[in-house]
């Protein structure tokens, strides 16, 4: 059995499992964000071992001792409450359901994951992104995380005016994208003291890779654009781009460093030719890749997944 642990109608655990399914593989989907209300969760500990029981989307109880791997893909701590449910009850009820899920996680499975939560909590720290990947010969932008603005001032100078602007962690709505960075000196102090930010030196080159690392193997796409931010407009041309050995190799230590089974890594070719390291989402999105350049990532995925579980076999 493998088993996915995300939110409700995930998009892209649902397009796995069906892969996976039209294969004969045994998948179940747990929504965590559908705990509340249902009998989702049962856990016994007797004569020194731990007992899992699962309510999956599927309706059918899972046998956690069944479960050879997980994908720990998306999972949502804010549960989805009744109209019935008082409001002061909310709080208790989404952290009493997040200690549970952990708790059963960790107590009561020793499979495979893809990858651990506290792995996948650790490498989104964009800080120790940049510090890893550049032990391992990357080229990371020079980056300010602060404040001040005399700090921004400073690596404003330093590059000629070429700095970019982006969210330390972000939220999902609303989506902020990358941008240029006015003046510093024509913006107030209040601005820059209202919370973090990334400060970068600007990367210049049009060519973006979007490289999606599952294990031992590592598909790509390239993305041509003059933006900074792709996301912003997918109509550019984007194309399957083969992914040279030896990179692989430099990301695959990465990841390895930050016990990270799979991880979508964002980097940009710069004039010269060399890979600049941008970031990497340990439980990126790369679904959206399929009909774009006609990779069959949900394959790629699921053989990754089927082959996780079978080695932990």
């Amino acid at each position: 059995m493998i088993l996915i642990v995300t939110g409700k109608d995930d998009l892209h655990a649902l397009m796995v499992q069906r892969e996976l399914h039209a294969r004969g593989q045994p998948c179940a989907l747990f929504e965590t964000d559908l705990i509340a209300h249902s009998p989702a969760i049962s856990w016994r500990f007797d004569s020194g071992r731990a007992r899992v029981s699962l309510r999956c989307r599927e309706g059918d109880p899972v046998d956690l001792a069944d479960v050879g791997a997980i994908w720990w893909r998306r999972p949502q701590p804010k549960q989805q409450l009744n109209a019935a449910t008082p409001g002061e009850h909310g709080a208790l009820i989404d952290v009493e359901c997040r200690g549970t899920m952990m708790g059963m996680f960790s107590a009561g499975f020793d499979g495979a994951w893809v990858s651990s939560p506290a792995a996948t909590v650790r490498a989104a720290d964009k800080f120790l992104q940049l510090a890893v990947a550049s032990r391992h010969g990357f080229h990371v932008p020079r980056t300010v995380v602060t404040q001040r603005r005399q700090d921004v001032l400073e690596l404003y100078r330093a590059v000629n005016g070429r700095v970019i602007v982006k969210p330390v962690v972000g939220v999902s709505e609303p989506l902020l994208f990358t941008r240029f960075l006015d003046d510093p000196a024509g913006i107030d102090e209040a601005s820059f003291a209202a919370c973090p930010a990334v400060y970068q030196e600007y990367i210049p080159g049009c060519r973006h890779i979007r490289l999606n690392c599952f294990g031992e193997r590592s598909w790509a796409a390239a993305i041509d654009t003059d933006a900074l931010d792709w996301r912003a407009d997918l109509s550019v041309p984007v194309s399957a781009w083969d992914v040279p050995a030896a990179l692989h190799a430099q990301v695959r230590q990465v990841l390895d460093a930050l016990d990270l089974k799979m991880g979508v890594v964002d980097l940009k070719q710069d004039p010269n030719g060399e890979f600049v390291w941008l970031e990497v989402n340990p439980q990126g999105q790369f679904l959206f890749l399929e009909p774009l350049t006609g990779m069959p990532m949900t394959r790629h995925f699921a053989d990754f997944l089927v082959a996780a579980s079978a080695a932990r076999h």
